[in-house]
């Protein structure tokens, strides 16, 4: 971790909050074995906690464009905990879609003011952004191996085990503003748009939206996947999902270190045709390679992740708030969209069927980000409020 107290703070309560978007993924079969569901019935749950975080993470993006809110940061992840503990106690359908759905806004409130004051307290730096997405990562990462300890252990009537990150988050966030009180941070930025580079944010958001499809769609699906493809039950399905998670962990700080050295965009681009090679792996190869092809999917999919937010930032510095919304949440939120069309599919057809468009969209990413320029970083610093 970096010698920097705010940002492993930040860092900390990002992977506590990250647990929470993992989670709901992981959650999908044990919803699917304990309560007999369809496969389309258990996308709804991915659904649920994408909608309506999709539908508010561009007002929280807004709100903090205007106002500083440091204090939204541990409510946040509390909120994300709650929706996600409530979710294996209550028997019914729509109460189940209703408590993920909270936990979805508590994700939802938390990136974009977090992005704001991790950009600030890293100096801008791709290599400490890189850090604070790291922290998010390794969340994802733990979200199967929690939710399996927790649940095979307990059952679905054991997940309100699952609000203790939430409570470490809260607390460290808290730390985190706190400590962040002695740095300059970024405030809240004019919303006048001057310097605003709207066709590219909005070409890297259609990019970013190609991204969160695959990775979605792998986080619901890839467990059932392998466990229909090379057997072992809970244990290989768990460890393809973790596989896709962990590698998070690599990919994000080699990401940053790689764009210092050869600029943002061109390792994107790079990381966009691995992903077309690496998710073809994943539904074709035979056996146990399929592990090696999540591998290089995950290193695909994350090796960007940090650059997205720092380039939208970039390309909207009037309003950075906005801009990390957007490419921190809004376009990761909107995959889950896709994950009742692909879960609907795999009932109709099979899963790897329903896995076959993924190869197609990190090319369409690619597509758009071509043409694109690097812009230059431009931040502005003021006292934290």
């Amino acid at each position: 971790m970096p010698k920097n107290r705010p940002l492993t703070l930040m860092s900390l309560g990002h992977a506590c909050v990250d647990v929470y978007q993992g989670a709901v993924a992981a959650l999908v079969p044990f919803f699917v074995a304990e309560r007999a569901w369809s496969y389309a019935a258990a996308s709804g749950v991915v659904l649920a906690a994408s909608l309506l975080s999709s539908v508010v993470q561009p007002l929280f993006g807004a709100l903090t464009d205007r106002w500083a809110m440091p204090w939204l940061l541990p409510l946040s992840a509390l909120t994300a905990g709650a929706g996600v503990a409530l979710s294996g106690v209550l028997g019914s359908y729509p109460l189940t879609l209703a408590a993920v759905a909270v936990s979805g806004v508590g994700v939802a409130a938390y990136h974009p003011e977090a992005a704001r004051v991790a950009r600030a307290v890293a100096t801008g730096g791709n290599r400490g952004m890189g850090w604070f997405s790291l922290g998010g990562n390794v969340g994802f990462a733990l979200a199967p191996l929690l939710v399996a300890a927790v649940i095979a252990t307990g059952g679905l009537d054991a997940s309100p085990v699952l609000a203790a990150p939430a409570v470490v988050g809260a607390a460290l966030c808290a730390a985190a503003v706190r400590a962040s009180r002695a740095h300059p941070t970024l405030g809240p930025a004019v919303a006048h748009g001057g310097g605003d580079d709207w066709p590219s944010f909005l070409r890297l958001s259609g990019a970013v939206v190609c991204r969160s499809v695959v990775f979605v769609g792998l986080s619901a699906f890839v467990s059932l996947y392998v466990r229909e493809r090379v057997g072992g039950g809970d244990v290989a399905g768990t460890a393809a999902l973790s596989v896709l998670y962990a590698g998070g962990a690599v990919g994000t700080v080699l990401g940053g270190r790689l764009a210092d050295r050869y600029g943002r965009l061109t390792v994107v681009r790079g990381a966009y045709a691995l992903t077309v090679l690496a998710v073809a792996g994943v539904v074709l190869a035979p056996g146990p390679a399929v592990y090696l092809f999540v591998a290089l999917t995950s290193a695909g999919l994350y090796v960007p992740f940090s650059l997205h937010v720092t380039l939208g930032q970039d390309y909207l510095p009037g309003r950075v708030g906005t801009a990390s919304g957007v490419t921190l949440g809004l376009t990761v939120s909107v995959g889950g969209l896709a994950a009742p069309a692909l879960g609907a599919l795999a009932d109709a057809t099979s899963l790897r069927t329903a896995l076959l468009p993924l190869v197609v969209l990190p090319a369409l990413g690619a597509l758009l980000l071509r043409g694109l320029r690097e812009p230059a970083p431009r931040e502005r610093l003021v006292a934290t409020r």
